[in-house]
């Protein structure tokens, strides 16, 4: 009997000299290569210190793996990581990431305790050879944060190459960010957090800010976001919010290539769920949205794939990993058969790997029983 949703581990905790591997992207190249992008980070799980910017390679559909290779570092033992890769039509990897200095933690970055040069600063890196190797890392900083935004990550997640409408080979880098507070408040509070989109209409040598959402009423905090093309170029975006706003998601879209919304980020109470990252993708066949996150009300475990018919007014479950552990996770379509999903996940704790289901496309559509 052959197991219809086949999982490999790219990334095991405490393997290759890291402790723990989080955050994960994935890209399928166009020679059909999945990349699988991680942090690799040395001394702890945490979220802050020395962490590199690391990468695998399948050339079998992600059913094996090579070795870890390090894309991006951070000088001095720092932070490189949010990945947010995409594919140019002629081949080349385009891959968008932040850094910081060691010492940096969020807390101290939203605070304002932390110089421009150690917060949060976003560059840009290129392969031309599926992956293999990569450009030196390019700061773009100055052209997409705002001088007073303290708080910066890209996705993450990948990110999107437009491919239809008036806007067809943009460039679109979902991100967020945080405001400085205001009367007796240090920044660290979730209201301060706000959303933007990087955009670039020149395969990524010139960036530009994009939407802008980040109304500090305490209603929807757009947090980490992720975004989807639809039928005819209009852009989907959901994001993690952690507010007063029904559920813990919202959701937009864009009509002009990410440039602006037609509404402000509106609760999504259809995505019930813990406060966590999350994945979409748009599913050409069945044409669904595909939305990846765990589905327990109130804990990082029960990795779900979740399908809309319409574009992401409603949702249903469509396929359940299992009811382990699971955090953060990124889609990818593989071939016409297949989806990927690049998750975190362990049997005690959601951050022992990082794997890898190939998930059928059949399954994905909608019942007609």
């Amino acid at each position: 009997m052959t197991d219809r949703h086949p999982t490999s581990v790219p990334f095991r905790q405490r393997t290759e000299g890291y402790h723990t591997f989080r955050i994960p992207a994935a890209v399928v190249t166009g020679a059909g290569t999945v990349l699988a992008f991680a942090e690799g980070r040395r001394g702890s799980a945490a979220d802050s210190g020395h962490i590199d910017l690391v990468l695998k390679r399948s050339s079998d559909g992600g059913r094996t793996w090579d070795e870890a290779r390090v894309v991006a570092t951070e000088p001095g033992r720092g932070t490189a990581g949010n990945p947010a890769p995409m594919v140019l039509d002629d081949g080349r990897i385009v891959l968008v990431f932040v850094r910081q200095g060691a010492a940096a933690t969020e807390a101290k970055i939203r605070r304002g305790q932390v110089e421009p040069a150690a917060g949060r600063r976003v560059f840009v890196q290129v392969s031309a050879d599926d992956g293999v190797t990569w450009s030196e890392a390019r700061e773009i900083t100055g052209s997409v944060k705002r001088p007073e935004w303290r708080w910066y990550a890209t996705t993450p997640g990948h990110a999107l190459v437009l491919r239809q409408g008036a806007h067809a080979g943009r460039l679109v880098v979902p991100a967020n960010h945080s405001l400085p507070p205001t009367g007796q408040d240090d920044g660290t509070e979730g209201r301060y957090n706000g959303g933007h989109a990087l955009l670039s209409d020149d395969d990524g040598q010139n960036w530009r800010i994009g939407y802008v959402d980040d109304n500090p009423d305490g209603y929807v905090n757009v947090n980490e976001s992720t975004a989807a093309e639809l039928p005819g170029g209009r852009l989907y975006v959901n994001t993690r919010t952690d507010s007063t706003a029904p559920g813990t998601r919202a959701d937009a879209c864009s009509s002009d290539g990410g440039q602006s919304l037609e509404l402000p980020f509106r609760p999504q109470a259809g995505l019930a769920g813990p406060v966590v990252e999350g994945s979409v993708l748009w599913c050409e066949g069945p044409d669904v949205l595909l939305f990846s996150g765990p589905a327990a009300p109130d804990a990082r475990a029960l990795m779900t794939v979740r399908a809309s018919d319409d574009h992401g007014v409603t949702w249903r479950v469509a396929h359940t990993v299992s009811g382990l552990p699971a955090a953060y996770s990124d889609l990818v379509r593989v071939d016409a058969d297949t989806v990927g999903l690049l998750f975190e996940t362990g049997d005690f704790g959601p951050y022992e790997s990082i794997a890898f289901r190939r998930i059928p496309v059949s399954e994905l559509a909608a019942s007609t029983g």
